[in-house]
């Protein structure tokens, strides 16, 4: 038959070569002839035939789940007459060789992943499979593509690439500098999403790639660096299925839009089923038969109870096993329950009636067993909560028949109950009862100053002796050093100027004592005078205070530190007296620190620096200059954050004079004083927490 199959093909060739219609190219076209399994201890070898000696060696591709490993050979046809071919050899199941216009696929459907060798050996290619290592389950469909592992180099990806294929499919190019990087795709909701393992991406191709105008299923298409992996988010809508392969340094991703058909069951060609495909085509078989041959196909082992019967008509075309077991089951109304590879099948009425009789008889059972006691010592908690934790009336872990009981000096629970539900006492203290981490938090307040101050002022005065006394203009004398005798009244000594009116500009800063420099100017005989005082002050300043409190305290405890002083004031009562009452004027830090799990430290901090200006007078009350930050801060481990910053600066300049006289050129200083005022003032708070280790020894 197969003779005949290709003497009619060559002739056809023939026909359409001498019309022009074929190609030299299509005429020496290769054909897979033959494909044989032999078991070799551990390794399984596969031998596949050609009419005509390979080229090259085929793209290939893994799929972890379900175990596959698929070769393609472009120019080649499926000459072994048949699409399937069952082995049961070793890990081998079967072969499925699809042929597909100018290429055919051979997909090696297996028992567990593998991996593979090929090699090219005349008109055979040689594959050696070998088992790989257990691969890590995860909770949706995972593919596996070249999981070698990565060389000393790193991989990173040369470009992305975006088109649209013939049917509307959506296909995704990435070019990678090394075949052997690791590639996982998982659905996560709506969404594709490609892990490169330990591959890089430039930084022109970190971006969003918005594809709708292409028209295909995919809208998005987001590729980021996340530590020493690339991470591929694939967006598509509506129905959708996706397929993916690897040839050399290329990875192909195709994600193709499902046509909703009211004649399946299922959309798609997947549809949630990942069972292999059957066809079923029996007229008034018996359900028991037909499950035989269901667990015979899938190898899969089958209890069916003595009620299952009846006959069914089933037609079933290409479809998943475990979705033409669903429908038989649906159609019976039957249900199953797994146990590792074995299945139960039987009336749904049936198994609901066993595990109801099953769940009574537990229940009874615990009714009946005795009690056993066990002391439990509490390490880390109190006793008290752990029993209002298992006594809590909401979600109790005791039974009708359990008690708990606590020894406080001793920290020692004791409980009660059977021993199942002691097990779930003794399992739910090894999970609370352990040492809470401790955070020490370090605040620094760094208050500076930065001022400046320049005050000059002047007093006059002018004085003439008569024989009867003294006449004097300006300044009182008294405040000028070295006082001078000008003469006697009444038999007494009195100072110059004593009876003569002020003209008084002295210097008078805010804070310090200014300095003076007097002249005095007279004639010879002494009865004229002229006095001169300037008084002057400049002040430069520069300051800082570190306030820098600390505090250790659990995880999600509050923990408060404070220094300061209480100043007493007195306040009117509601009958009429007074009282006295204080109020605080301190540096306090209150800070509730939480681990994240990725190792940060979330707080909540409120931090105070309160300072008295003035005490209280006369019941006055009680004036306080207060800096006051409450905020919420991320940071890391060991890292620094300025929570808050307070910048005020302060400038004076205020000239007193006398009328006319202080605005003259030159002598008009005598007359007039002057202050300048310049002062700058900045608060800055840092936080840095840090997480104490066990073995940590604080100094």
């Amino acid at each position: 038959m197969r003779h005949i199959k290709r003497t009619l093909l060559g002739l056809l060739v023939g026909v359409l070569f001498a019309l022009g219609l074929a190609s030299a190219e299509d005429v020496a076209q290769n054909s897979l002839d033959a494909m044989n399994v032999v078991q070799q201890g551990a390794l399984l070898n596969v031998k596949l035939t050609f009419k005509e000696p390979l080229k090259a060696l085929p793209a290939a591709f893994s799929v972890a789940k379900p175990a596959r490993i698929a070769l393609d050979f472009p120019n080649t046809t499926n000459g072994l007459g048949k699409s399937s071919q069952t082995y049961n050899e070793g890990d081998l199941r079967s072969a499925n060789i699809v042929q597909a216009e100018d290429r055919t696929r051979v997909v090696l459907n297996l028992s567990k992943a593998m991996t593979f060798e090929p090699t090219i050996d005349g008109n055979n290619l040689l594959l050696v499979l070998a088992p790989s290592e257990k691969l890590g389950g995860v909770a949706t469909r995972v593919e596996h593509f070249s999981q070698a592992s990565s060389s000393a180099l790193s991989s990173a990806i040369r470009d992305i690439a975006f088109r649209r294929g013939k049917d509307g499919e959506a296909r995704i190019t990435v070019d990678l500098t090394d075949a052997n990087a690791g590639i996982d795709i998982k659905q996560q909701g709506s969404k594709l999403v490609v892990d490169f393992a330990k591959v890089t991406v430039p930084e022109h191709l970190r971006k969003h790639l918005d594809v709708t105008d292409f028209a295909t299923p995919v809208l998005a298409v987001d590729t980021l660096q996340q530590g020493a992996n690339t991470r591929m988010t694939i967006t598509p809508r509506g129905l959708w299925e996706h397929n993916a392969y690897q040839s050399d340094n290329q990875f192909v991703i195709e994600v193709k839009p499902i046509i909703e058909n009211p004649n399946k069951l299922v959309q798609g060609s997947r549809g949630g089923y990942q069972g292999e495909k059957l066809s079923l085509n029996f007229q008034n078989v018996d359900v028991r038969r037909l499950l035989q041959v269901i667990g015979e196909f899938t190898g899969m082992n089958m209890v069916v109870s003595d009620s299952v019967g009846g006959a069914i008509t089933l037609i079933l075309k290409d479809v998943p096993w475990d979705q033409a077991l669903d429908i038989i089951m649906q159609q019976k109304g039957l249900d199953m329950r797994k146990n590792g590879n074995v299945i139960l099948i039987a009336p749904r009425e049936e198994i609901a009636t066993k595990e109801k009789l099953e769940f009574e008889s537990r229940v009874q059972i615990g009714d009946l067993e005795p009690l056993l006691t066990e002391s439990f010592q509490i390490n880390y908690m109190k006793a008290k909560d752990i029993q209002a934790l298992i006594a809590d009336p909401r979600q109790p872990l005791l039974s009708k028949r359990g008690s708990a009981n606590t020894e406080d000096r001793s920290n020692i629970l004791f409980v009660r109950d059977t021993s199942g539900r002691l097990d779930d006492v003794r399992a739910m203290i090894a999970k609370v009862d352990i040492p809470a981490r401790q955070v020490m938090i370090e605040a620094r307040i760094v208050e500076a100053t930065d001022s400046f101050a320049k005050d000059l002022g002047v007093r006059l005065n002018w004085g003439q002796k008569y024989p009867s006394g003294a006449v004097s203009i300006g300044g009182d004398s008294t405040a000028i050093s070295g006082q001078l005798i000008a003469g006697t009244v009444a038999g007494s000594v009195a100072p110059l100027g004593a009876y003569g009116t002020q003209v008084n500009l002295p210097a008078t800063p805010a804070s310090g004592t200014p300095g003076t420099l007097s002249l005095l100017l007279f004639n010879k005989a002494l009865t004229q005078f002229l006095a001169t005082e300037i008084s002057a002050l400049e002040a430069d300043g520069r300051g800082k205070v570190i306030s820098s409190p600390r505090v250790m305290t659990a995880n999600q405890v509050e923990a408060i530190i404070e220094q300061g002083v209480e100043i007493p004031y007195q306040q009117a009562t509601s009958s009429g007296a007074t009282s006295v009452a204080f109020r605080k004027a301190n540096l306090s830090l209150k800070v509730t620190p939480q681990i994240t799990p990725d190792g940060r430290i979330m707080m909540k901090l409120d931090v105070n620096k309160d300072t008295p200006s003035a005490l209280p007078t006369g019941g006055a009350g009680v004036a306080i200059d207060t800096k006051h930050v409450k905020t919420e801060a991320l940071v890391d481990n060991g890292g620094t954050v300025v929570i808050g910053g307070i910048y005020t600066r302060r400038t004076d300049d205020k000239t007193t004079r006398i009328p006319f006289l202080g605005d003259l050129p030159y002598v008009g200083f005598l007359f007039r004083n002057r202050s300048t005022v310049d002062e700058k003032t900045e608060l800055l708070i840092f936080i840095t927490p840090r997480i104490v280790a066990e073995t940590l020894t604080l100094r």
